[in-house]
């Protein structure tokens, strides 16, 4: 009877055992299948998450491209009081005999060259009524430093709020003090110190300066002169003529403008 009594307890720790064995696998199961629902949330919400923030830097990207590309295409061209409609600045005696062009860039160092060999008897023919002269400014050297473009706008400000007279002056010292195409370069508050040098009012440039007022009309400047196939500075015209020939040098095109005597 005894005997039979324990049989009967093995038994029963046997189904016991078999019990819990089910249930500790059952919710091993359970912990293991939410284990991999958590996951499978964790990965779906990182791709919400990755796909989210690609998705906002495409949008920003492609809002930018166009954002930069309206801001080049809708600046207005409003062009400076007293330029020419072929966007330069005309002095000298509309009468005189000859007429001459001159496509530059205030970093451009051949311009700079140029106007240092041919400035003096450049003037000189001005004043006896020999010559008119249009300066037409390019941003040409943008890709190597905004001081081009800055510049070229610097002197569309002067021409605008103190004239032709004012303005060639101004030409004149941004050669006299053109930097290297290296740098460094001068700042917004140099070009106003300048401008006034030239005679200027500091009121009445310094905005337009710092703000690149005529960024538009130098922009198309430099897109009026690609459309004039000039790919270069300086670019030189005489009598409408464009002065041009296998081994040119500065000399040779400043005795072709002014001849000297």
């Amino acid at each position: 009877m005894a005997q039979k009594k324990s049989s009967h307890r093995t038994a029963e720790e046997k189904a016991a055992t078999a019990a819990k064995r089910e249930a500790r696998r059952a919710r091993t199961e359970r912990a293991r299948a939410e284990a991999e629902e958590r996951r499978k949330k964790a990965k779906r919400k990182e791709q919400l998450t990755r796909f989210g923030l690609i998705g906002a830097v495409l949008v920003l990207m492609v809002g930018g491209y166009f954002l930069v590309t309206n801001l080049g295409s809708d600046k207005p061209a409003t062009a400076p009081a007293g330029a020419t409609d072929d966007f330069g600045m005309v002095v000298g005696d509309a009468d005189a005999p000859k007429s001459i062009v001159i496509y530059e860039d205030f970093l451009c160092p051949f311009c700079g060259q140029l106007e240092q060999t041919v400035g003096d008897r450049l003037d000189a023919a001005l004043e006896a009524g020999e010559v008119n002269v249009e300066y037409r400014p390019l941003p040409f050297l943008e890709r190597i430093s905004d001081y081009s473009p800055a510049a070229a706008n610097a002197f569309a400000v002067v021409l605008d709020a103190s004239g032709p007279e004012v303005a060639k002056e101004f030409h004149d010292l941004l050669f006299d003090n053109q930097p290297a195409e290296s740098g460094p370069f001068p700042d917004d508050d140099q070009l106003v110190e300048w401008a006034v040098e030239a005679g200027a009012e500091e009121d009445a440039v310094r905005p337009g300066i710092e703000d690149m007022a005529f960024e538009g009309w130098v922009e198309a400047a430099g897109e009026a002169a690609a459309d004039a196939d000039v790919n270069s500075t300086p670019t030189v015209l005489v009598d409408g003529e464009v002065i041009e020939g296998e081994g040119l040098t500065i000399e040779d095109i400043a005795a072709r403008m002014v001849p000297a005597s």
